[in-house]
């Protein structure tokens, strides 16, 4: 579980570390390419704590909502449509609903856990 959340840190330092600038152009992609990313780590995290784990899926799982999120966008921008706004809507809700679940994961785990006090 250590895993994702120390790849998550590594890449959030070294992002911060270095000069690298994303065009204006590519602003729209990279941030949901992000999101896509956000949420099938916490998916992973969800899958983690509930024992249902399979690195297979959540691979595939982490490079399949990224490209769709991006062709969506990319789609959306050749067709003068907002697009994008789909692939953040969607997977805004999944994320703050994998955190949810996390947390309560997380709180049940440490409430049934007996006390040393």
């Amino acid at each position: 579980m250590w895993v994702p959340i120390i790849g998550l840190i590594i890449g959030v330092i070294l992002g911060l570390m270095t000069d690298f600038r994303v065009p204006a152009e590519y602003s729209s992609y990279l941030s949901i390419a992000v999101l896509a990313a956000l949420d099938t780590l916490f998916g992973g995290i969800r899958a983690y704590l509930q024992d249902t784990f399979d690195s297979n899926v959540f691979l595939t799982g982490f490079f399949f909502n990224i490209l769709l999120a991006a062709g969506l966008a990319f789609l959306g921008v050749h067709l003068g449509v907002d697009l994008y706004l789909a692939a953040i809507f969607a997977f805004g809700v999944r994320l703050f609903n994998n955190i949810a679940v996390i947390r309560r994961l997380l709180l049940s785990n440490w409430q049934s856990k007996p006390s040393k006090w």
